[in-house]
């Protein structure tokens, strides 16, 4: 029997097809989302029908999808996907494809895909927060993953960080989205650059957290002190997520994470100086995600695995 996982994206749809013993994929296709032209929903189902096997024996589906959607599939707003604004995935597909149909929030699932066969293996307390456009994240406790009570939970991009600060892509202030996403990045950088602050990357027409953190390696001050300032934020709400869940591992992923020790070390730093007791931190581990652009195919077929076996069994 078969497994198909999904990493749906505002840029491209992926699809996967896995045989229940492996983590390898058998077969993987992917589509451009074209999210802003109708018929997502039509290219979705022509992914999944083009990596179905010729022996039709498909045991579910499994998706991981952007944004709030709660167990039954009904996703309350995807970013970047207009169309799918509350819209009800799981019973299409399951109406479409008759088989089961597991949906969960992509960096929720990309969480359980790195503690269930990344960097998080071996622990049963981790958090996982994806940094790259936006913020998002996910946590095990107790080897469960934490979604809450309508499949909302474990936002750490949008919790607050400040009372007050720049308006984060939600539309509320302070959020830690707002100070250290790659976007957030980029933005702050921009408006140094435009107030004539002296930096290599005086100049460019645009700029990227990429640009920013290739730059910074070359020694701009601008650039560095835009990755301190993002790494200080971290820290800061780094420091209340390890005093609500005491966790083990702290597992960070997407792109700005890999600015490396630029963005680590003055994120190491905020949260030394706001834990409570230096307990917290005494076997604590920070690490790299492991399994880069395949974490949220690879957790979807986690959660599948989940939900059929009533465990996250390999």
């Amino acid at each position: 029997m078969h497994i198909i996982s999904l990493d749906i994206g505002g840029t491209q749809l992926r699809a996967a097809l896995y045989t229940e013993d492996s983590t390898t994929p058998i077969l993987q296709k992917r589509v451009r989302t074209q999210a802003a032209e109708s018929g997502v929903t039509q290219r979705l189902d022509a992914l999944i029908a083009s990596v179905w096997p010729p022996d039709g024996r498909v045991k579910a589906i499994s998706a991981a999808v952007p944004g709030p959607v709660n167990p039954a599939g009904h996703i309350f707003s995807a970013p970047n996907i207009p169309e799918w604004h509350d819209f009800h995935l799981g019973e299409h597909l399951q109406a479409r494809f008759k088989v089961p149909v597991f949906i969960g929030n992509d960096a929720n699932l990309a969480a359980l895909g790195e503690w269930r066969y990344g960097a998080g293996q071996g622990h049963e307390d981790m958090l996982y927060l994806t940094i790259s456009t936006g913020i998002g994240g996910g946590a095990v406790c107790g080897g469960h993953l934490l979604d809450g009570a309508d499949g909302l939970g474990a936002e750490f991009g949008h919790v607050p960080v400040s009372a007050e600060g720049p308006l984060c892509s939600c539309g509320q202030p302070g959020h830690l989205e707002a100070y250290a996403s790659g976007t957030a990045i980029a933005n702050w950088t921009q408006q140094r650059l435009s107030e004539g602050e002296p930096s290599l990357l005086q100049g460019k027409p645009s700029i990227s957290a990429r640009d920013i953190s290739e730059a910074a390696r070359r020694g701009d001050a601008l650039s560095q002190k835009a990755l301190e300032r993002a790494g200080f934020y971290l820290g800061v709400a780094l420091s209340g997520f390890v005093h609500l869940f005491n966790p083990r591992v702290i597992v960070l992923g997407g792109g700005v994470s890999q600015s490396g020790d630029l963005l680590f070390a003055p994120l190491r730093a905020a949260l030394a100086q706001r834990i409570m007791r230096a307990i917290y931190l005494e076997n604590l581990e920070i690490k790299p995600a492991t399994l880069g652009d395949d974490a949220g195919l690879i957790g979807a077929l986690a959660f599948a695995k989940h939900h059929l076996k009533g465990a996250y069994e390999s």
